[in-house]
């Protein structure tokens, strides 16, 4: 009996062939997809670098442009702040040049109002004056004087304001009325120089007298032009210091106080502390030292609410001078 062939063996055998070729194929091409990949990514790598360095080297120019940037934001600032004080400062001037002119308009009335201040300081006694000095009270003529200043003095100190008011506006006027003292004392045996707080002009100086000479004249009169130590507007500690410091029963001294203000306390508490200090000689019947002023009308170029410290000077300087035998000479100018 012929047996029949077994279709299905043979058509497996097929099929299986088929099959096996099939995943041979995939597993090559999967062999060669993981061959190829690290050639690629060895291909990239450098690529990468390059645009990380090119990334690196924009930051750094970034960042330096930033602090560069930065720090013309930090000069701009300050050159605006230095720009915005000088605006404030100019703004400031104008103002005073804005008053100045104002007041020069009505210069006629404000010189006629300053010259009535100062006739008052310098003529007549006031009530406080009055209660201070007596009713019954006479200078002496004995006196030898010149322009109503005694100059018998051998010794003379200069008590000056060296406040900002009297060194900005006046100070021309100061050298001026400093040579001018000078000249009616030819000849002196000592002088000083202090401003009103008791500062001397030369320290190696201090406590004794400066020997009279030419030339120490001029180096007083030089060292004049620039000398500005702090001032607080009020002889008294000047005046207080000289006395203390330079009176001899033996010696003729005078003071010249210069000034502008009095921005101290009570007039009558400083009267009475140099009465206390410039003692009457009972064999003369005078001062230890006289007192001189000389009133520098700064104050009354400004508005009237603000002249109560330059008129304050003018009453207690001429209390003080007719307390001690000297003379209070008021300025018609600053300058």
């Amino acid at each position: 009996m012929k047996k029949e062939r077994r279709e299905v063996e043979a058509f497996s055998m097929s099929f299986l062939d088929a099959v096996c070729c099939g995943f041979g194929a995939i597993i090559l091409m999967l062999v060669l997809t993981k061959t190829a990949e690290p050639i690629i990514l060895d291909e990239i790598a450098p690529d990468l670098e390059g645009v990380i360095a090119e990334l690196e080297k924009q930051l750094f120019e970034i960042r330096g442009e930033t602090r560069r940037v930065t720090q013309e934001i930090k000069q701009t600032d300050e050159q605006l702040a230095k720009r915005k004080l000088t605006v404030a400062r100019l703004e400031g001037d104008l103002s005073k040049i804005l008053g100045e002119f104002a007041a020069s308009q009505r210069e006629s009335s404000v010189t006629d109002i300053i010259e009535g201040k100062l006739s008052t300081a310098q003529q007549q006694l006031t009530e406080e004056m009055q209660r201070l000095l007596g009713s019954e009270y006479r200078r002496s003529d004995e006196d030898q004087v010149i322009g109503g200043v005694p100059v018998d003095s051998e010794y003379i100190v200069f008590i000056i304001d060296t406040s900002g008011s009297m060194f900005n506006y006046s100070w021309p006027m100061v050298l001026q009325k400093v040579q001018e003292t000078l000249r009616v004392h030819p000849e002196v045996k000592g002088i000083q120089v202090m401003n009103d707080m008791g500062n001397y002009m030369f320290s190696r100086y201090r406590s004794r007298w400066i020997p009279d000479s030419p030339a120490r004249r001029k180096a007083i009169v030089d060292r004049l032009r620039t000398w500005n130590p702090f001032s607080n507007s009020s002889p008294v500690e000047g005046i207080n210091q000289a006395i203390s410091t330079f009176y001899a029963p033996d010696k003729k001294i005078s003071l010249y106080v210069f000034g502008d203000e009095f921005t101290g306390g009570s007039i009558q508490r400083v009267v009475d502390t140099v009465d206390r200090i410039n003692r009457v000689d009972p064999a003369t019947g005078r001062r230890r030292v006289r007192i001189h002023a000389i009133g520098f009308p700064v104050q009354f170029a400004r508005p009237a609410s603000l002249q109560t410290t330059g008129m304050r000077f003018a009453t207690l300087m001429r209390i003080l001078c007719e307390r001690n035998d000297g003379t209070f000479v008021g300025l018609e100018r600053a300058f």
